[in-house]
């Protein structure tokens, strides 16, 4: 079994980090709740896009390591890897922002899982072929099936409706507690339930 992970919202969490920045920057007022898709829409709301933009790519780059790890996320891939399952990473980003200074996406986020400790032999022990950033969505699909994944982990329904039928997707969806519509692949709500759901 190999499962692969996302890596955005799915591994790393930001929403906390999102409101200390556009609060720094007086984006938002403090009404705002500490959620990213609260804050996108309040500054959509506003008409400064294009803030939203400029702040994205702080908090993917410049200010990546304040970001968290999900609660239970680091403990629970460690006992899958005792379990024997093989673990990767695959997600799509930019290399550098759309608006702003012209950060190293990719850089970032691999600072941030050394930083985790993924990358250490004391934590997960990830090598450099386990862990991927592809430029666009259907080089992130290839991936996937090229690393024989057996299940993939992700936070968009977009990504896991590319995924071929050898690879069972899993929904990680932690905000909602009920669904309003049928969907197609099991929902991981809190980290701890994936060894679980891969039974």
């Amino acid at each position: 079994m190999r499962v692969g992970l996302d890596f955005d919202n799915t591994l790393i969490r930001y929403d906390e980090l999102f409101h200390n920045l556009a609060l720094e920057q007086g984006l938002i007022p403090d009404s705002v709740p500490p959620q990213k898709n609260k804050i996108r829409d309040h500054l959509r709301r506003k008409g400064i896009e294009n803030e939203w933009t400029k702040l994205q790519g702080e908090v993917y780059g410049n200010r990546i390591l304040e970001a968290t790890a999900w609660e239970g996320m680091l403990e629970s891939l460690a006992a899958l890897q005792e379990r024997g399952v093989e673990l990767c990473i695959v997600s799509h980003k930019t290399r550098i922002p759309y608006l702003g200074p012209a950060y190293d996406l990719h850089a970032a986020a691999r600072n941030w899982l050394i930083k985790q400790g993924f990358l250490s032999a004391q934590g997960l022990h990830l090598r450099d072929e386990q862990v991927y950033f592809e430029l666009t969505k259907a080089d992130k699909i290839q991936r996937i099936q090229q690393l024989g994944c057996t299940h993939f982990v992700d936070d968009l329904p977009e990504i896991l409706e590319m995924l071929p039928h050898s690879v069972k997707g899993i929904f990680f969806r932690p905000e909602v507690a009920t669904e309003t519509a049928e969907l197609s692949w099991p929902i991981l709500r809190e980290w701890s339930a994936l060894p679980d759901l891969l039974q």
